[in-house]
């Protein structure tokens, strides 16, 4: 099972048996709570033989250290104090976590010497131990061949630190984050078979709890609206289509939203133009765009967050059934713009095409940003360390940027031009829906901006980072739950009132 935390903050705390941790700058003689956690000085004497500095993220662990009310110590260097930022708590919490798998209960000093610790710091570096503590087990009914699956009482953590109100206060904020990235987790690690268009459509509705209006429409508005690039999509498969409207309201009535588009494509066998075999479980993470929207609206509306947003998300299967549809065929979107189907596998521009013009055309919304696991060749272009940025707006763009570098969810800047537009220009239609190989996540990203008008915009290529990314402290699972702080940032750093 997931090691699950119950955390508390106290001023003081004297630890009677379990894990101590305890935080110590790089350069710093002590650290913090030693004279509790540690009245004999073993630390120093273990810190001597093990060499430990106090750099970022290091550690030393002492067992049964003598004179010590905690069973085991665990000193947590945290660098040079002066260029802490939040990030930097945040993976501190989480290279804790990964330290203490096996305890039962935990007290964690953070107020070492040369230490600046701030409520939000303390709030932060707890949400990092839950970020690295998660893990998704549903389906799994042993932890091994021989010890059955049992369940785990939640582990109690006391953080001591003379910052209890303030970070009693930023808490609340950080579980609401944490609990977004850990929904967005959850629906791309989650089986095809389990979450069709159907599911993830009725997991969304699960927001109207927080104060989310959830609409859900079927094919049969869609086909009204005119959305034949999406139901293209979707007419190979036996699991019907949905599209999902979610709006938070938490600005003033006159204020104009912003607007997230997910694509979400439950899974992608490729259809007519079929993928290969070798990787093709992969594909149920292709709706990793509507996960962090939807764990985006999640996070916004439990944190009460100043703004009106929408939420739209296109969930699809895309399969090879004898009513999918074709290279060559051509479908009319719902803007009206025709688009031949080079590839059938190219479908999430599709979805995401009407999603972005039905956004626009009903809501009207300041700005949109779109995520999707789009392409390929953003990872050939940026391997999975960064997601492509695209955007017909300079200010949304730096927005976006600084806001990556704030959560280190990064974003690369990719181009956009006139040069790509024509590779997707059609002989048949008023477009098609590739380019070919070179260039094709600016095609992709060419394509979708035909259907955006002049309403300021950014789509987000994260095929790299919202599954299969590399693990580190804040991120053990396959699904990353990518976009949701970054986009969390993004609003309160420019958009609430």
């Amino acid at each position: 099972m997931p090691t699950q935390f119950e955390f508390s903050f106290s001023k003081s705390h004297r630890p009677a048996g379990g894990v101590a941790v305890l935080l110590q700058a790089a350069g710093a003689k002590e650290a913090a709570g030693a004279a509790v956690a540690d009245p004999e000085s073993v630390l120093a004497k273990a810190a001597k033989i093990g060499k430990f500095t106090g750099k970022a993220l290091s550690t030393l662990d002492v067992i049964a250290p003598h004179g010590s009310p905690a069973d085991r110590i665990v000193l947590l260097g945290v660098g040079h104090a002066a260029g802490m930022g939040d990030h930097d708590w945040l993976k501190a919490g989480g290279a804790a976590a990964a330290k203490l798998r096996s305890a039962e209960k935990i007290t964690v000093f953070l107020d070492a010497p040369g230490i600046e610790v701030t409520g939000k710091a303390a709030a932060d570096f707890a949400l990092g131990m839950e970020m690295n503590a998660y893990s998704f087990e549903s389906y799994k009914t042993r932890k091994s061949d021989d010890e059955p699956k049992t369940t785990q009482k939640p582990v109690k953590v006391t953080i001591v630190t003379a910052t209890v109100i303030a970070a009693k206060k930023a808490f609340g904020t950080a579980q609401a984050v944490g609990e977004g990235v850990f929904l967005a987790r959850d629906l791309v690690n989650e089986p095809a078979n389990v979450l069709g268009p159907v599911e993830f459509a009725a997991r969304a509705k699960e927001l109207e709890k927080l104060g989310v209006e959830v609409e859900i429409l079927t094919e049969r508005e869609m086909k009204k609206l005119g959305m034949g690039a999406l139901l293209g999509v979707a007419q190979g498969s036996s699991r019907p289509p949905r599209l999902v409207v979610m709006q938070w309201k938490g600005g003033k009535a006159k204020d104009k939203s912003v607007a997230f588009i997910g694509k979400g494509v439950v899974f992608d066998t490729g259809g007519i133009s079929i993928k290969p075999a070798s990787g093709m479980e992969d594909m149920k993470g292709d709706m990793g765009g509507a996960a962090a929207v939807t764990g985006l609206m999640h996070v916004l509306a439990a944190r009460k967050a100043a703004v009106n947003a929408i939420g739209i998300i296109g969930l699809v299967e895309n399969m090879p059934d004898g009513s999918a549809q074709r290279p060559g065929d051509i479908v009319t979107s719902m803007s009206g713009q025709t688009i031949e189907v080079i590839n059938t596998d190219a479908e999430g521009r599709l979805v995401l095409g009407d999603a972005l013009w039905y956004c626009n055309d009903r809501f009207k919304p300041q700005l949109m940003i779109d995520l999707a696991t789009l392409t390929g060749a953003i990872m050939v272009a940026l391997s999975n360390h960064y997601a492509g940025l695209f955007s017909n707006d300079d200010r949304l763009a730096e927005q976006l940027l600084a806001a990556g570098l704030v959560t280190q969810e990064r974003l690369w800047r990719m181009p956009l031009g006139k040069e790509y537009d024509k590779m997707i220009d059609s002989k048949f239609a008023d477009m098609k829906n590739t380019g070919g190989r070179h260039g094709g996540s600016v095609t992709a990203a060419q394509f979708l901006k035909r259907f955006v008008k002049d309403t300021p915009w950014a789509h987000l290529d994260i095929a790299g980072t919202a599954m299969g990314s590399p693990t580190d402290e804040l991120n053990q699972s396959w699904g990353s739950g990518f976009g949701v702080r970054l986009l969390d940032q993004l609003v309160r750093a420019n958009y609430e009132s």
